[in-house]
């Protein structure tokens, strides 16, 4: 179990590492130009992309067992941590929790939360097909 746990840990800061760069350039250059929707729109691709990647590679550094339960507790603690750290950094941008809870209701919202939700799919997904170390 602790593979796993170590494992969540690592796959939600490779996610949210990458998202925070692709957050500032979404918000910085795309939304100006194209909306919020859009800017998602453009985004969840890039990021799905980054988390299938390291989602495969993540489980296969830290052996996560191929079972379906050790991959959705890893996929489940890199989601729970993912909300947790984007709605602190939401609050240190000044927005409160309810401001937050209330995007996640808007389109941009509803479609990038969606795509957490895919995130946290990976690891139970990305089945034997995992490079191995």
């Amino acid at each position: 179990m602790k593979a796993v746990v170590t494992a969540a840990f690592v796959y939600f800061a490779a996610a949210f590492a990458a998202g925070f760069a692709l957050g500032a350039i979404r918000e910085i250059f795309v939304v100006p130009r194209l909306g919020g929707l859009a800017a998602v729109a453009i985004e969840v691709p890039i990021m799905l992309a980054i988390s299938w990647i390291a989602a495969r590679t993540i489980v296969a550094r830290f052996a996560v067992p191929t079972d379906l339960v050790p991959r959705l507790v890893m996929g489940g603690l890199a989601f729970v941590l993912l909300q947790v750290a984007e709605m602190a950094l939401a609050a240190g941008f000044g927005m409160s929790p309810a401001a937050y809870l209330t995007g996640l209701a808007t389109p941009p919202g509803i479609l990038g939360f969606a795509a957490q939700a895919v995130f946290a799919l990976f690891p139970a997904v990305v089945g034997r097909d995992a490079p191995r170390r």
